[in-house]
């Protein structure tokens, strides 16, 4: 199977799937949605029957957003202008690229949110690789039994992460860029030469989670108990496949750009009635259910490049729960 091939199957098993990217699109909305809550009464209790406040009925108004942001604690302090529309994804991406740090609760939201990926994780890479319905005790029973080997991984990660959002960034970025432009008169000139950093560090990242996604796709499908095991047969799945890997990771990477460039263009802005900032969240809630579509696309596409390589499609080790046929299981 091609790397092209192994994109069209992912995306097959996702489509094929619509229960897991509902499931998943709920996770994400019940994690956000008590922040939401939060945020609302901190603004209804700063407005109150202000001035300020029938402006905000009218529209955005940013010297109030930043007023807001600087006395606000907590979650309060994220309420800026860039989180409207596709400003939202642009600070996002500045966050990540440059390790900036973000207040306590989104850490404590985002710890949660990934704490439950862990979990599904197994549940889910098991159902596509399978790409038939395990129904809901064959999905939580992969979801359980991966869990404690996914976390065993995510350690790994966490090490390999540490170390690339850590020592390495500040290397790069504090002290390598710096000696880069001590001469350097032109402003494009060091803008280049910071971008080619962001390119370096850019990849080590993809190879980290291309690495990482295969040692979930090889422990998943080949029931492997030992994560070290599993991240040494992807690296060597990879070093054979590296043509049809990288291509197929390059594809599905373009397919997340396809979808932020498309949201980068309907993107809303300010609300000035209940209308458009209805339309406005019913477009940035879709935009989340793509993108979630493509996280799972990856898995469902690499699961499919290593089964055509390897084994066969729908090949997987750990055989399929079966509900227990037993007068106690009619009982529950």
């Amino acid at each position: 199977m091609t790397a092209f091939a192994a994109a069209i199957d992912g995306l097959r098993r996702v489509a094929r799937a619509p229960a897991l990217l509902a499931g998943v699109w709920v996770l994400t909305l019940s994690i956000s949605l008590p922040l939401a809550v939060v945020m609302r009464g901190m603004l209804a209790d700063h407005l109150g029957r202000s001035l300020a406040g029938e402006a905000a009925l009218r529209g955005a108004d940013y010297e109030w957003m930043q007023e807001f942001a600087a006395q606000a604690s907590g979650v309060g302090v994220t309420f800026r202008p860039t989180i409207i529309g596709f400003g939202a994804v642009v600070d996002n991406l500045s966050a990540f690229v440059d390790a900036s740090a973000r207040p306590a609760v989104i850490i404590a939201a985002a710890a949660a949110y990934i704490l439950v990926w862990l979990f599904l994780a197994g549940g889910i890479i098991d159902r596509l690789a399978r790409d038939r319905p395990s129904r809901a005790h064959g999905f939580f029973a992969a979801c359980g039994v991966f869990f404690f080997r996914f976390l065993r991984l995510a350690l790994a990660q966490a090490i390999v992460y540490g170390f690339l959002f850590g020592p390495l960034h500040r290397w790069l970025f504090d002290r390598l860029y710096p000696r880069m432009i001590h001469e350097v008169s032109v402003e494009r000139t060091a803008f280049f030469a910071r971008l080619a950093l962001y390119l370096v560090f850019g990849l080590l990242v993809a190879a980290s989670a291309l690495v990482f996604d295969y040692a979930k796709v090889r422990a998943s499908v080949e029931d492997r108990r030992s994560m070290l095991g599993a991240i040494g047969a992807a690296l060597g799945f990879i070093r054979r496949n590296y043509a049809a890997a990288v291509s197929l990771f390059a594809i599905d990477v373009l397919l997340f750009a396809a979808v932020v460039a498309l949201y980068a263009l309907v993107a809303p802005g300010a609300g000035h009635s209940t209308a458009t900032i209805a339309i406005g969240a019913a477009i940035g809630q879709l935009y989340i259910v793509a993108r979630l579509c493509v996280k799972l696309a990856f898995w469902g596409s690499e699961a499919a490049l290593f089964q055509s390589r390897l084994a066969h499609a729908g090949y997987t080790a750990r055989p399929e729960p079966v509900w227990p046929e037993s007068p106690a299981a009619e009982m529950i």
